[in-house]
Formats: structure tokens, C-alpha cells, sequence
């Protein structure tokens, strides 16, 4: 070929051939895919469907030596309000506005006021709005009901109201007793919107109001709640806390405005509103000699000021106290139980001061470091070890906490054990109040009651399976692995279990049978008063100390007793328990078919003392 010969070009026919051999393997690998993808589809399609998951409902866990098949013994409670002359009903005020205090009160307090030996009632009440209309009735307010019950006759009760003083108009929450002025008279605080109230027991039923005399704060300022007297300094008279639960006024109300899918507007929790602040006023007795004692407020140098770390701005919204003596040093701390924020704990340093410990003590969180809607507390050795439990009625769908403390040296440890003892997971769906230990069988052993009721009227709109009216749930403690077991109507009766709307609850042995009663608070409607029908031959102790002249009613002191085979019952003079309530001062010792070999009384100053206790009848222990 000659150098100036153009280049051959390509063949059109091997290019032809070329592209039909491209396309056919590209049609076979197509076709091969497509038969993958379809043999994919056959695949699946012929699995058979999943099987669904059941839903196995929550039980408390069981152990090795759990109790199968014991039952709590049957005593019956009997619904005596009606027949025991009981006509009060619970006014909070409400006309639609769903404003946040309406659903919230009130106490109830078993206190001896006149000095009798037996306990009388005083029922906390709400008021009218200062913007409603006239109703043409007298304005709402407190209750106070006299024992007048004869030995070995039914229950009855005197309303002495009138006249009595606290027969004036308090949008009230709680109520706290205690001898502020060693008189031997009990006084008597109340807390509500509003403030607080502070009404000196002047005998023959008649109060006066001397809150602003003493010291404290002028009525009209904050939202006071819990309230408690214990003697904090050991100085021998009786120190005043008092918890606020959060910032609150109508308007701030209706501009928070919470509502419900499906209902509207409607009763909610706190989270939008503002903490606060609780408080704590020393007593520095009396100025002169008859006088009223003097309070100062010590609370910022105190310690119980919590603030938010991220914003600096008060943290507590509280609805309950336990003063208790966390540490077995002699002197009272407090645990405080807070709605939608955490649990705080106060350990006392001796000096006056407070240091809060909540987050290490493990109370201040539940198990998986969230916040409950904590209502009402107690404390107590309920154990067989004396092991300290603090108990707390938390929020629907919340369980109860059962704190317990844990051998630890030199530390200060509890842990959340209300699955493995019994009162957790059958208390989720109810919104719990009221709680409190107490011993209804006698048995020696401390049962908890909690009293319970929705803050919303048409929740069921919302969650079907809650009710706004709720039953009381009881718990016996058997001992054992679980300590707890659920009691039935079967058991205790129809009564106990009525639905309700319930707040605050105290005990009381009314009718001095030895055996302690249960009365029972709800809102806008008439309280439940339950007489006590054990008849079981267990023994008891009904203890009344008294005290040193500041503090003659020994509050904070701690009975020990020890039986003749051996168990150990332990006891603490404290009538703040539950939510908002007062129970009676004197002890309710139930010891089995015993007998006592031991007894002694370490004083709330510290010192120790032993007495002979007297079966089945009052026994009284001078310091």
C-alpha cells in the first residue's frame, strides 16, 4: 500500500453484527434479573405471616419463697360517716374555669384538741372565688368535728364550727398540728392559695388567728402546701416547715390554658408553671412570759433554697413532707416529695443547716433517672430487719416508690424496691393522693393505704381504661420475700374500695377499741369515714408520750419495742403523714398474740428511756 493510500474504514457489516451480539446478552441478563426478582417476590410471598406479639400485663416479679397462695387475714372497714354525724362537704370553688387549685385540696387532721384523750376532725376546705357570683349561702370554710363518742358505743361527732374561730373563708390545702407554745394545747396551721394561717389553740374549741403576730408571713403572699412541726435545732420546741407547690394566679392559669385531645381545656400538671421555694420558720419562743412564740424565717441560710442549675430559678413544686430521721443521728431530716420535678432530700448538719442529697440518696429519681408527679409520703420501718422505707403516691401511670434504704457505711443510700415488695405495678393506672404505714391488723407488722382519684372529670375521654373517680388500694404486709400482697373487697369489704375522688387521709383510733380507723377526703364531695371491725385477738399498745415542756406532745421521738419471739417494732411520734393530713399523735402498736419484752423511747433531744407497756389499753410515758 502506497504512503498516500487513504486508511481502510470500518466493515458495516461486523459492526452490525457486533451490536446485535451486545443486545442479545444484554436481553439474557435482563431476562435473568427479572427471573431473580420474581423468584424473590415468590420467596417472600409464600412465608407464612409473623405471629403478633401478645401484651403480657405488668405483675410484680416473684422470687424464690414468695408466699403462694397466702392471703391477707379478712377485716372489714364500715363506711360510719352519715351515722357518725359527718356533714361535711368539700367546696373548691369551681364554675368551669378548670383552674389548677380547684383540683387539689384538701387535708384532713386527727388531732385532740380538747384535750380528752380521744381524736377529733378538722377537714380543710376551699372557698368561692373572690370573682364569683353571690350564691346566696354562707361562705365555705374549714370544719371542725368534737369526738363525743362513749366508751364502747358508736362513732359519733359534734360539728363545733361555729364560733370556733376557724370558721372563716380560706381557700385552704393543709393542715399541720402541733404545740407551737408548750402550753398542752394543740395548735393548729393551715396552708392554702393564699398563704398560711396560724391558729393558737385557746381551749374549750375556740382558735385565734395569729399568723401575722407570731412572725409569719402575711396571709395574702404565695401557694402553701405541706406543712409539718418538728424540732429541727433541738432546742426543745417545735420548728414550723412549710412547702409551696408552685407560682400561680388565675390569669397565669388561663394564659398556661392546658388541654386535652378530645376534651378541651382541662385540669393538667405543673411543668409550665414556675417553682418555688419551700420555707422554713425557727421558733424562738416566746417574747414574754404567756406570750405566743416568735417565728423567724431561716430558709435561705437553712439550705432548703433548690434551685434549677440550668436556670438559676426555684425548683421545688411540693405536695408532701416526711420528716424523718434518715441516718439514726438523732436529728430530723426531711424528704420532700415534688410534683413533675425531682425529690429532695435534707439531710440535717447540726448547725441549722440543711445539705440537700437527693440525686445521691437515689430518692430524688425514679430507676431510670425520671421525675414523677409525687403526691402524698411516709416513712417507717416496716421491715422485719428495720430496714427505712419511704413510700410515695406518685402520678397516674406512675408506680408507688418504695425507697428502702440499703446497707451502706457511711453513706446515705435507698433504692426504688415497690416491684420486689408488692405495691408497684397494681398501683400504675391510679393517680395516688393519700398514703400512709399503718398496722389495721395489729399484727406488728406496718400495711400502707393509698388513697386515690384523677385531677381531670372526663379523663376517660382521653385514656378509657382511667376512671376519675378511683378505688383505695390496701396493702398487707405479710413479711416474707414480697412483702406486700394487694387486698381485696373480699377481705376488707365493699367500703374501703368505694370510687372516689380522693385527696388527703389520716388515721385514728376514734373509738378507742385499739385499732387504728380511716377517714378519707375527696374533692367537691363528702369525706369517707371507715370504722376499723378487726377482731383478729392480736394485742396492742396504745401509746401517749409526753414530753419536755417545749415539745410536751414528743414529736420525733422513736418507741422500740421487742416481742418474745423476737421481732423488733419500731416506731416514730409524727403526725405529718399522707397528703396534706394529719394523723393522731399517740401510737398504734399492734403486737400479734405476743408479748412485750422489751420497750424504750429515745426522745426527740436525744435522750433514752424504757417503760412497761400495758396490753390492749393507753399507756402514757412521761420524758
Amino acid at each position: 500500500m502506497a504512503d498516500d493510500d487513504p486508511l481502510p474504514g470500518p466493515d458495516p457489516e461486523a459492526s452490525e453484527e457486533a451490536i446485535s451480539q451486545a443486545l442479545r446478552r444484554s436481553l439474557v441478563v435482563l431476562v435473568g434479573l427479572c427471573a431473580v426478582a420474581a423468584t424473590a417476590v415468590w420467596w417472600l410471598q409464600r412465608r407464612p405471616e409473623p405471629r403478633a406479639t401478645a401484651v403480657e400485663p405488668i405483675a410484680s416479679p416473684r422470687q424464690p419463697g414468695d408466699r403462694q397462695g397466702l392471703r391477707p387475714p379478712k377485716v372489714a372497714f364500715t363506711d360510719v360517716t352519715r351515722e357518725a354525724g359527718i356533714r361535711f362537704v368539700h367546696v373548691n370553688g369551681a364554675r368551669g374555669d378548670k383552674l389548677l387549685p380547684e383540683t387539689l385540696g384538701g387535708g384532713v387532721a386527727c388531732f385532740d384538741m380538747d384535750g380528752d384523750g380521744d381524736a377529733d376532725l378538722l377537714f380543710v376546705n376551699g372557698t368561692e372565688w373572690p370573682d364569683a357570683p353571690p350564691t346566696g349561702r354562707p361562705p365555705a370554710t374549714a370544719a371542725l368535728y368534737r369526738n363525743d363518742t362513749a366508751p364502747g358505743g358508736p362513732i359519733r361527732f359534734t360539728d363545733v364550727t361555729a364560733g370556733s374561730g376557724l370558721d372563716a373563708p380560706f381557700h385552704g390545702m393543709g393542715a399541720a398540728c402541733g404545740d407551737m407554745d408548750g402550753d398542752g394545747r394543740t395548735d393548729l396551721l393551715l396552708t392554702g392559695v393564699g398563704g398560711l394561717r396560724l391558729f393558737r389553740n385557746l381551749g374549750d374549741g375556740r382558735f385565734q388567728d395569729l399568723t401575722t403576730q407570731v412572725g409569719l408571713p402575711a396571709s395574702s403572699s404565695g401557694w402553701s402546701t405541706a406543712a409539718a412541726w418538728l424540732d429541727v435545732d433541738r432546742d426543745g420546741d417545735l420548728d414550723l416547715f412549710v412547702g409551696h407547690y408552685v407560682e400561680w394566679s388565675p390569669s397565669m392559669d388561663r394564659e398556661v390554658n392546658n388541654q386535652l385531645v378530645g376534651v378541651g381545656r382541662a385540669y393538667g400538671r405543673p411543668w409550665l408553671f414556675p417553682g418555688t421555694f419551700p420555707a422554713l420558720h425557727r421558733n424562738d419562743g416566746p417574747p414574754s412570759p404567756g406570750a405566743p412564740p416568735r417565728f423567724t424565717e431561716v430558709s435561705a441560710r437553712s439550705g432548703l433554697r433548690v434551685r434549677n442549675p440550668a436556670t438559676g430559678l426555684p425548683m421545688a413544686k411540693t405536695l408532701a413532707v416526711a420528716p424523718i430521721d434518715l441516718n439514726d443521728d438523732g436529728w430530723m431530716d426531711l424528704v420532700v416529695a415534688n410534683d413533675t420535678v425531682q425529690n429532695f432530700v435534707f439531710t440535717n448538719r447540726h448547725d441549722g443547716t440543711f445539705q440537700e442529697v437527693g440525686a445521691q440518696s437515689g430518692m430524688a429519681f425514679d430507676a431510670y433517672g425520671q421525675t414523677r408527679g409525687a403526691m402524698g409520703i411516709d416513712a417507717a420501718r416496716f421491715r422485719s430487719d428495720r430496714a427505712l422505707g419511704v413510700a410515695i403516691g406518685n402520678f397516674a401511670n406512675e408506680m408507688n416508690a418504695l425507697y428502702v434504704a440499703q446497707p451502706a457505711k457511711d453513706a446515705l443510700v435507698f433504692a426504688d424496691e415497690a416491684i420486689t415488695e408488692g405495691i408497684g405495678p397494681a398501683s400504675r393506672l391510679l393517680l395516688k393522693f393519700g398514703l400512709f404505714f399503718f398496722d389495721y391488723d395489729l399484727d406488728g407488722r406496718l400495711d400502707v393505704l393509698t388513697t386515690n382519684g384523677h385531677i381531670e372529670e372526663e379523663i376517660e375521654k382521653v385514656q378509657p381504661n382511667v376512671r376519675y373517680r378511683q378505688p383505695a388500694q390496701l396493702f398487707w404486709n405479710g413479711g416474707g420475700d414480697q412483702t406486700f400482697i394487694g387486698v381485696t373487697p373480699d377481705e376488707s369489704g365493699a367500703d374501703l374500695f368505694r370510687a372516689i375522688v380522693g385527696r388527703g387521709s389520716a388515721y385514728a383510733d376514734f373509738d378507742l377499741d385499739g385499732d387504728p380507723d380511716v377517714v378519707m377526703t375527696q374533692i367537691a364531695g363528702p369525706p369517707l369515714l371507715l370504722r376499723n371491725d378487726q377482731s383478729l385477738g392480736h394485742h396492742w399498745i396504745r401509746l401517749r408520750l409526753v414530753g419536755r415542756a417545749g415539745n410536751p406532745e414528743a414529736i420525733g421521738a422513736w418507741v422500740h419495742l421487742r416481742t418474745e419471739d423476737g421481732r423488733r417494732i419500731s416506731r416514730q411520734v409524727m403526725p405529718t403523714k399522707s397528703y396534706l393530713s394529719q394523723s393522731e399523735l399517740p401510737l398504734h402498736l399492734g403486737v400479734g398474740r405476743g408479748r412485750v419484752t422489751e420497750a424504750r423511747v429515745r426522745w426527740a433531744d436525744g435522750r433514752e428511756s424504757t417503760f412497761e407497756p400495758r396490753l390492749d389499753q393507753t399507756t402514757t410515758v412521761r420524758e
